[in-house]
This record gives structure tokens, sequence and C-alpha cells, in this order.
């Protein structure tokens, strides 16, 4: 019976079967967590523990919104340790991080052009409606995609499915257009789509201005309500809201009549 190592002329020779051996271990890498660790990391990284986590945060958020109550602003105004540009930047912050908290984009716009002005107060509100936009999606996309996409059955949530993956960009801009569509509801319903951040970005940016320029306008102008800028605004949110809500009751009926 021959050792695995034979000494020769003062050097080792390794047997053909232990260097295989060595070889195979050396080559088989880290080993896969098995049994209890195995168990967790998937019920953690599961689409539903995912999904149960977007829920948690959102609900953390909205309760930290009314708790801090952001709609003083438009009765104490902002902290006077803030001014200018930095200040608008800050709000525009605030303003993205709120949106995800569900706090209603009105009552922002109108705190942005009561603080900052009509031009200063539209480019912050535009800004904190994108990155608001942007966070949402990618919530959505990361932790909430997987676990709702199989729940799309229905005939209205396919059309709407099929609708913002195949033509998101359209499909959004008109979505940020019409008011009837409710910001949020807009941004995880394209979160569970296969539309793109890009698109979806740059299509809530243009199909805001409207809405956004008329609230930030009105909000400016509000200590002069006689003035014809203020009215122009307050017909520019008025008159979507009114085609709106004639073209829902048109709607209704139709599907009451099939």
């Amino acid at each position: 019976m021959l050792d695995a190592t034979t000494r020769s002329g003062g050097t080792a020779t390794v047997s053909p079967r232990t260097a295989a051996t060595e070889l195979a271990v050396a080559t088989a890498g880290p080993v896969a967590p098995t049994g209890l660790t195995a168990r967790v990391t998937r019920v953690l990284l599961s689409p539903w523990s995912r999904l149960s986590l977007l829920v948690a945060l959102l609900a953390s958020a909205a309760t930290t919104v009314v708790l801090f109550q952001p709609q003083q602003l438009l009765t104490d105004g902002w902290p006077p340790q803030l001014g200018g540009a930095a200040a608008a930047v800050a709000y525009a912050v605030a303003y993205g991080l709120c949106t995800v908290a569900f706090v209603p984009r009105p009552l922002l716009n109108l705190a942005a052009g009561a603080l900052f002005g009509s031009q200063l107060g539209l480019a912050s509100a535009l800004t904190g409606t994108v990155l608001g936009a942007g966070i949402a999606f990618c919530l959505g996309r990361v932790l909430g995609q997987e676990a709702l996409r199989p729940l799309l059955r229905g005939k209205w949530l396919k059309a709407a499915d099929g609708q913002l993956s195949r033509h998101g960009f359209r499909s959004m801009l008109a979505a940020r257009l019409f008011p009837g569509v409710p910001f949020a509801a807009a941004n995880y319903c394209a979160a569970v789509s296969r539309m793109g951040l890009l698109p979806f970005l740059l299509a809530t940016a243009l199909g805001s201005i409207p809405n956004t320029a008329a609230y930030v306008v009105a909000g400016a102008r509000a200590s002069t309500p006689t003035s014809p800028a203020f009215l122009i605004a307050l017909a520019c949110i008025a008159l979507p809201g009114l085609a709106g809500a004639v073209v829902a009751w048109r709607k209704r009926h139709r599907l009451r009549g099939r």
C-alpha cells in the first residue's frame, strides 16, 4: 500500500488522487447557507415580505406627516434660518418626501407660491413633484412589483398595465394632465407596470406643469384675490376639474347602460 506522498531525492511527490481531491475542494467555493439561515433569508427576501416593508414605510411616513403638520407652513411661514435658493431647494426635498407620504399636492403647491412667489415657487414645486414621483416609483418597483404583478387579473387592471407598459410616456403624460387621477396612485401603478423610469419622470415633469403652475400662482397672489392673475389661476384649477368630472360622469353612465 502506497502512501499519499513519497519522497524521492529530497522532493515530495503528491499522488494523483490526492491532487484531484485538493483541487475539488479549492474550486468548490463557499458552501450555500442551509437550514434555518436559508429559510429566514428566503422569507425576508420574498416578494410579500418586501411588499409588507413598503406598506410599513408608507404608513410610518404618513404618521410622521400627521404629527409634524406641514400645513402650518401656510400660517407660520418658512423658518427664518433659510432664505432664497437654499430655502427653495430644502422645500423641494421636503415636498418630495411629503408626496410619498400622501400629503395632497395642491396644499404643497399653494404653500410654495405663498412662500417663494410664482417663479421660484413653481421651480421648487416641480422639482419636488419629480423627486417625490421618482422615490415612489423606485420604492414600488423594488418592493412591490414582484408581489403585485401576479394579481393583475381583472380586465381593467390588465388594460391599464398593458397601456402603461406599451405606451408609458404618453399614458403617464395624460394621467398627469387629467386632474381625476390621484398622484400617488399613478406613481405606484407605473411602478408595478413595465414602464421605464426615465419616460416616467419626463412625463411627470411635463404633465405636472399646468396644474402646478395654477396652484402656485394662486398661492402667490392669495393676498390679492381680485387680481387678474389670481382669477386666471382659479379658472385654470376649476375648469380642468369640472371637465374631468363631466367625463367621469359620462363614462359611468355608459358603463351602466351596458
